[in-house]
């Protein structure tokens, strides 16, 4: 469906609650420092998995096995993921979005810390992996509502027309994590002997983000509920209405959207966001975490290309994500995402084919080209687009809850089945380059299906689809 025939249903009446131009900046502040966190933690521990912990923490293992373990662990994040989306994401739209943002980044700026000080597998024993499964999640449990809350917070602040360029520094935020956390790794293994990193300079990034935790708590605990959220019918002085006491209003009231979304499904709204989600976050999976242990290991490149890769692909990322966040408020988002998954697809064997050359122009070329288009464009469109398909009662949960089952599927198992596959395979490139397509072709499809939903009165109960 084009974005002239978008259902009437979907025209934006914006919140009357007043907010100003500070407001705003306060609000983009901080969800993209969440969103950094969240992202930095990513990173950190991609390139800790890739680089060190396969000998701090499997020390007894195979070094390909050793690998495999590592990127399990990474994996285990995930599976907390879901339970503190469902958690907090209910919380989000019960009490509101602010004091769940406050709770979520405390919980996992506290693990990814601790991560920092943990023992290692020879100081004693299988007791060292097990703290770090615990801590991985405690990160899960925390982030499982930390970025959706921060994209759900951002659309439902800005003005309409602007949605998805002020939303994409929600994924600018992932960009700077991961720069952040890069050019961390990239700086150590320049100025330190790899023993010295392996005994005691892994530690540094986990325990210097504390910094980074310490501000975002400041930053969040003067920012103002979303507009949209209160002006929620079913919000009666700042907390929401039970199902049944909504009902009983919404009748009084003849509050004809309201009564519509307690009977209505939002079957289509859940499989389109879920399959837009599954192809972004298989593809980051993929991309940025086991890509980088193919690049050190299997093609056997010096260690410093990995962290430098992703260095200068995410500083191209910063015209990246706003652009596309940009084009998707000019020409609709599902237009851009049938755009962008179609151009990824294409680019999948030219890039990996690149990758495989190890040429080392040719491994930034082909790594810098997947990356951005198949990671960061479509990140870009993901944080507003989810939070727009799903109504306003549920958006908070729905948001988290799609985006952490998605990416426990993709992102936590991805790494995993590339690394055995890939192992399998000889250390071949094929793996990869089917997997990537599998997960982009499941966003274009997803996308193709879908009426446009961009620029929606965010105050609906009732979902897009």
């Amino acid at each position: 469906m084009s974005t002239a025939e978008t259902p009437k249903t979907q025209t934006t009446t914006p919140p009357t609650a007043s907010r100003s131009m500070g407001d705003l900046v306060r609000a983009a502040v901080s969800g993209w420092l969440g969103t950094a966190l969240e992202f930095m933690d990513f990173q950190l521990y991609s390139l800790a998995a890739a680089l060190v912990f396969s000998q701090l923490f499997f020390a007894d293992e195979d070094p390909a096995v050793a690998v495999v373990l590592s990127m399990a662990t990474y994996g285990v994040g995930y599976v907390a993921r879901p339970i503190g989306a469902f958690v907090f994401g209910r919380l989000g739209d019960r009490i509101g979005r602010r004091k769940v943002l406050f709770y979520t980044i405390l919980l996992m700026g506290v693990a990814t810390t601790l991560i920092g000080v943990l023992p290692t597998y020879e100081q004693v024993g299988f007791v060292a992996p097990l703290l770090l499964v615990v801590l991985r999640l405690l990160q899960g449990f925390g982030a499982g509502a930390e970025i959706s809350g921060a994209g759900v917070m951002l659309a439902e602040y800005a003005p309409a027309e602007r949605r998805g360029v002020i939303a994409s520094l929600v994924a600018l935020g992932t960009n700077c994590g991961t720069l952040f956390a890069s050019s961390v790794w990239a700086i150590l293994l320049a100025v330190m002997l790899e023993n010295d990193v392996i005994a005691w300079g892994w530690r540094i990034p986990f325990i210097a983000s504390a910094v980074i935790v310490l501000f975002a708590l400041w930053v969040r605990f003067s920012l103002k509920e979303s507009p949209v959220f209160e002006e929620r019918a079913d919000v009666i002085d700042g907390k929401a209405l039970s199902h049944d006491e909504m009902v009983a209003h919404a009748t009084a009231t003849n509050d004809i959207r309201t009564l519509e979304s307690l009977d209505r499904k939002p079957l289509k709204a859940v499989l389109v966001s879920f399959f837009l989600r599954f192809g972004q976050a298989g593809n980051s999976g993929l991309i940025q975490t086991y890509l980088i242990s193919f690049i050190t290991i299997t093609l056997a490149l010096e260690k410093g290309i990995g962290p430098d890769v992703v260095i200068v692909s995410s500083l191209i990322g910063f015209a990246t994500i706003p652009l596309v966040g940009w084009l998707g408020d000019r020409f609709g988002r599902r237009r851009m995402y049938v755009i962008m998954t179609s151009l990824s697809l294409v680019l999948i064997i030219p890039t990996m084919l690149a990758i495989d050359s190890k040429q080392i122009g040719w491994v930034f070329v082909g790594y810098i080209v997947i990356h951005n288009v198949s990671v960061l464009g479509l990140a870009s469109m993901e944080n507003i687009s989810l939070p727009e398909i799903f109504g306003a009662r549920n958006r908070y949960t729905l948001t988290a809850v799609v985006r952490e089952i998605a990416a426990i599927i993709a992102t936590g198992v991805g790494p995993i089945v590339a690394a055995a596959w890939v192992a399998a395979a000889t250390g071949s490139v094929i793996p990869i380059m089917v997997l990537l397509g599998v997960f982009t072709a499941s966003a274009l499809v997803a996308a193709i299906v879908a009426p446009e939903w961009s620029g929606r009165d965010l105050t609906d109960p009732r979902p897009a689809m």
